[in-house]
């Protein structure tokens, strides 16, 4: 499955991506931060803001300027690199979650989130692959992550999606209830990550 596929991420970008704070333009010009954030924000723009009509003006969120960004990308026939998918991992701390559960005793966890590909290369177990590769490098590398993560992740995904991250071996919290984001229905879904 990966002949063909590059996988490459970028550390929290920091302000550098929104000067000016939010809501930011998640097209500005000229171009700013990181190529591989940019290249990020270009499927997420043509997945989410295009394809499923959510609004771009929330695209670009306050979690961005701290998350860790991931890209696959795709080597053409003409050998370029061509980015098809991304996923977001952000670190600790959160807020309430959507419907308002409030766990005090919950344990520091990442949030994977913003996870796409594009259409042409949807059916080939993508997101599966650069889910895994991120979440396995996030843990391998959490004290850079989060120094106090040990391993609990969130996803908040749509519920078209939930038999994919049940792959995945993520379990769906009842708790956490079904909520609507930009018109499209998501539920809370939590995996922990252990040691090899």
């Amino acid at each position: 499955m990966e002949k063909g596929y590059s996988f490459l991420f970028v550390r929290p970008p920091g302000d550098v991506i929104a000067p000016n704070g939010f809501p930011a333009d998640p097209r500005p010009q000229p171009p700013v931060g990181p190529k591989v954030f940019r290249d990020a924000m270009d499927i997420r723009i043509r997945v989410f803001c295009e394809e499923q009509n959510c609004g771009l003006d929330v695209e670009l969120d306050e979690d961005d300027p701290r998350s860790w960004h991931w890209v696959c990308y795709h080597a053409t026939r003409e050998g370029q690199l061509e980015p098809i998918a991304v996923v977001r991992i952000v670190p600790p701390p959160h807020g309430p979650h959507p419907n308002g559960f409030n766990d005090p005793n919950e344990e520091p966890y990442v949030k994977l989130g913003r996870v796409a590909t594009l259409p042409e290369h949807r059916g080939k177990g993508i997101s599966r692959l650069l889910t895994e590769k991120a979440l396995q490098w996030s843990f391998e590398n959490r004290h850079e992550v989060s120094p106090e993560w040990r391993g609990l992740v969130l996803c908040h995904g749509q519920t078209s999606v939930e038999k994919m991250y049940q792959k995945l071996g993520f379990v769906t919290d009842e708790r956490l209830g079904r909520w609507q984001e930009e018109g499209i229905e998501h539920l809370g879904m939590w995996r922990q990550l252990r040691d090899s």
